[in-house]
């Protein structure tokens, strides 16, 4: 449904505020690693999400990284993926026609009007806090399975 960087965006945002704060700082090399993302895509993700400081914090330097503040853990889903300038994923025509209409439909508006409202709502209210606490579930994670198998 979304692309790969706002994929790894949201796995990155969930694992920087779980582990991540401003005493411990969380390391470029570290994100990628625990979100199974390439460094340097990595970098380039995280550099939109920390423009201004609005969501996810960052310090260079020796004991540099990411952090959020305990203020931007309450942002919601759709924050991010505003600043990923992605939000029309949800929100528009799920084949990106522009004139999907009840008029003038795609051949999956008929579908997709019945679960827009949820996705809506859901990326409207769950916030990143949200789902740090929904990580304490042990049947809850952040990286592949099939990751996980050629790690260990």
């Amino acid at each position: 449904m979304f692309s790969k960087s706002t994929e790894y965006a949201l796995r990155a945002v969930i694992f920087i505020a779980k582990w991540g704060s401003p005493q411990n700082k969380i390391s470029i090399d570290r994100i990628a690693q625990a979100i199974d993302s390439p460094k340097s895509f990595t970098a380039k993700i995280l550099q939109k999400l920390t423009r201004d400081n609005v969501l996810i914090s960052s310090i260079t330097g020796p004991n540099g990284g990411f952090y959020l503040s305990e203020e931007a853990k309450d942002s919601t889903l759709m924050k991010v993926l505003e600043l990923l300038d992605e939000d029309h994923v949800i929100t528009k025509c799920v084949l990106g026609l522009q004139e999907c209409s009840e008029s003038n439909p795609c051949p999956m508006h008929s579908r997709y009007k019945l679960i827009k409202p949820q996705l809506t709502h859901m990326f409207s209210n769950k916030t990143i806090r949200d789902l740090v606490h929904d990580l304490e579930d042990t049947n809850v994670t952040l990286t592949n399975a099939i990751t996980l198998r050629k790690k260990i």
